[in-house]
């Protein structure tokens, strides 16, 4: 139609030449366009967000607002990303393909070029259109990924302590192949101190960056953990200061999550236990705050939520639960632990009945019947040494979640990926009118 244009959004760095000769072919109309300069990321979001549609986001490959999350929120808005590559080097910081960028142009492009361009990759907006409504996240890849098993718990109730229990389990399984990562994605991450490490290499922190503007090969994401061989598992610190939360963008979170399932054969992840959204606080910092807890309980395999006997421990793991399922956490995939539990029968019995009626108010049915039971042990030596922990800790809850884990693998038949078909045993065409 004659009153088609293109809508484009612009972002770059002061003094962009091509910023400038942009706004000077829309204004003079040498290309049908409408161009409106942005000044940061937050605006080009608020755009984003206005409810008006734009063909297309031409941001500088220079500019150090150009991210994962920066292309993930234009793509769920159907506008494409277009990268200009840097004026200095010619080049930009990584490649953008990966990151879902629909193409990118030298750095002194002309009119046609970026025509071509937009005609190839964008649509043209008419006046009054507004924007469809925003696509639902993203399913995870089809390509294999390893199970993660998450660890979480109400403070004090040695969730950490069984996070190490469930990796040394899982790492002595021959079926993983000794390639166990036990992660610290905990908002206060413990297990620099459990495991007496000085906290001065890589972690979590680094990780999510190499993520931020690039998909890192196994062997790079490995390089980022440390090895714990006399457990069988590798392991990744976590924040430095729970204040560093702010700086974890969440898709880069995202892609971190599923980058240690590619990089190795089981995951087991050590979280703060509150999945509080922005639907049930009411703001949206809250949910970014809680974004590593969140995005990882909802991708997991397996969920165990540890608490301990007594009035309080078991209100609180049951509050814990609810919580999870509020976040979108199946209820079938979390395994509720009884951490220090005492070993009368009959006191086992007690608390499990006072679970139980607890999630039955809620209507909520865990995976398994009963919680799982851990005796109280002193891992104090343990952990000062850096030696392997009791099997009296270990095997209970390495023998539930491999249970549980088992069960919902085999009621999924799609998740067994997919399947060879032998040339012609499909039959023919010919064959429908036989």
């Amino acid at each position: 139609m004659s009153g088609d244009r293109f809508v484009i959004l612009g972002l770059a760095p002061a003094r962009a030449a091509w910023f400038e000769s942009v706004a000077r072919w829309t204004t003079s109309a040498a290309i049908a366009a409408e161009f409106i300069k942005c000044v940061s990321a937050e605006e080009v979001r608020a755009r984003l967000s206005s409810g008006r549609r734009h063909s297309v986001l031409l941001v500088d490959g220079s500019a150090p607002a150009l991210d994962r999350d920066l292309i993930d929120d234009c793509l769920v808005r159907s506008t494409p990303v277009v990268v200009v590559r840097d004026r200095r080097t010619g080049r930009i910081r990584s490649p953008t393909s990966e990151l879902g960028a629909a193409a990118e142009l030298p750095p002194q492009f002309g009119p046609d070029d970026l025509l071509d361009v937009l005609t190839a990759h964008c649509v043209p907006i008419a006046e009054g259109t507004s924007l469809p409504p925003v696509l639902e996240d993203c399913q995870a890849d089809a390509f294999w990924q390893a199970p993660l098993f998450v660890v979480c718990g109400p403070g004090g109730t040695g969730a950490s302590c069984i996070a190490i229990a469930l990796a040394s389990g899982l790492g002595l399984d021959p079926r993983f192949g000794g390639r166990v990562v036990l992660a610290d994605l905990a908002r206060r991450a413990d297990q620099a101190m459990l495991h007496d490490s000085a906290d001065l290499g890589p972690g979590l922190q680094e990780l999510v960056d190499a993520h931020r503007l690039a998909r890192p090969e196994a062997g790079e994401v490995a390089q980022m953990t440390f090895a714990v061989p006399r457990r069988g598992y590798r392991l990744l610190l976590g924040l430095r200061q729970p204040e560093a939360w702010s700086a974890l963008r969440p898709r880069s979170v995202d892609a971190t999550v599923t980058g240690l399932r590619r990089a190795f054969q089981a995951v087991v992840a050590d979280l703060t236990g509150d999945f509080e959204g922005e639907g049930e606080g009411g703001s949206i910092e809250v949910e970014e705050r809680n974004h590593l807890a969140r995005t990882a309980a909802r991708q997991a395999t397996l969920c165990l939520v540890v608490g301990q006997p007594g009035l309080k421990g078991v209100h609180s793991l049951a509050l814990t639960m609810r919580q999870m399922v509020s976040a979108g956490v199946a209820p079938e995939r979390i395994v509720p632990v009884l951490n220090r539990s005492p070993r009368h029968p009959r006191s086992r019995a007690e608390s499990a009945r006072a679970l139980a009626a607890l999630l039955d108010a809620g209507r909520l049915t865990p995976a398994l019947a009963s919680p799982v039971h851990v005796p109280e042990r002193k891992l104090e030596d343990t952990l000062r040494e850096g030696g392997p922990f009791p099997s009296a800790v270990v095997d209970p809850v390495t023998r539930a979640a491999r249970l549980v884990a088992d069960r919902l693998a085999d009621a999924a038949p799609s998740a067994r990926g997919p399947e060879r078909v032998a040339p012609g045993s499909l039959g023919t065409w010919a064959d429908e009118h036989q």
